[in-house]
């Protein structure tokens, strides 16, 4: 199993690192229980992403945009139940104990405490569910936070992760929902705390078989240079 680590300026940055990393260093992996049954190609990886607030948040070749983006962030993230989901990463967030609200309240009272972790996991999702494909356990397992030097860290833990489709939305929403939080204890506060670095960690950080062509493209010569010179502009 190869692990990685990835130092990505934002979160365009780390998308195309990921899946350069992967493409070329990523072992074979045959998934044989899940939501797809597919070859892929992988890797065991950590992401520091130091200015993760740098517009914009998604790469123009990435397959979302700002609009599913800021749904996923506020509605799958930040907020509670979707009917037609099982459930959200929101709604586990929030029940049987609202998280996040402790979350705020805790920093509020002291912004030097470690213990702020947000769960979204449950010991349940262990059961295998053969009868049930739609409850899935979720791929984001917990978010940690930290404040250090007045900025809002976070630190995410996916147990697995779609790099091509899923990687760019999910760091992009949940820099918008550090934005959220922060905003919130800064409010109640009256405090002036920022967001600071996302760091990601994954034990299989996977491209599909569907998507190799894709990332091939994507990650051609030409392409490269052609993204250097749009970061070139954005930094």
């Amino acid at each position: 199993m190869k692990y990685v680590v990835i130092q990505a300026f934002d979160c365009p940055d780390a998308w195309y690192k990921v899946l350069h990393e992967i493409w070329y260093k990523g072992d074979s992996f045959e998934v044989g229980y899940g939501s797809e049954r597919s070859k892929t190609k992988k890797l065991n990886l950590s992401i520091e992403i130091t200015h993760p607030e740098n517009r914009p948040l998604v790469d123009d070749r990435a397959p979302c945009d700002m609009k599913y983006v800021q749904w996923y962030a506020l509605k799958y993230l930040w907020s509670g139940v979707i009917e037609e989901e099982t459930y959200t990463y929101g709604s586990r967030l929030r029940e049987p104990v609202d998280q996040v609200e402790e979350a705020i309240r805790r920093y509020l009272e002291e912004r030097g405490d470690r213990q702020v972790t947000l769960a979204i996991r449950l010991p349940e999702d262990i059961k295998k569910r053969l009868d049930d494909r739609k409850h899935e356990p979720p791929c984001l397992s917990l978010i940690d936070t930290e404040i250090h030097d007045n900025q809002m860290h976070l630190t995410c833990y996916f147990r697995s992760w779609d790099a091509y489709a899923g990687l760019p939305a999910n760091i992009a929403g949940i820099q918008i929902f550090n934005e959220a939080l922060v905003s919130e204890i800064n409010r109640r506060g009256n405090l002036g705390i920022k967001t600071g670095k996302l760091i990601f960690h994954s034990k299989n950080c996977h491209i599909y078989e569907r998507q190799f062509k894709i990332v091939e493209e994507l990650l051609k010569p030409g392409e490269d240079s052609r993204r250097k010179i749009l970061r070139s502009k954005q930094t």
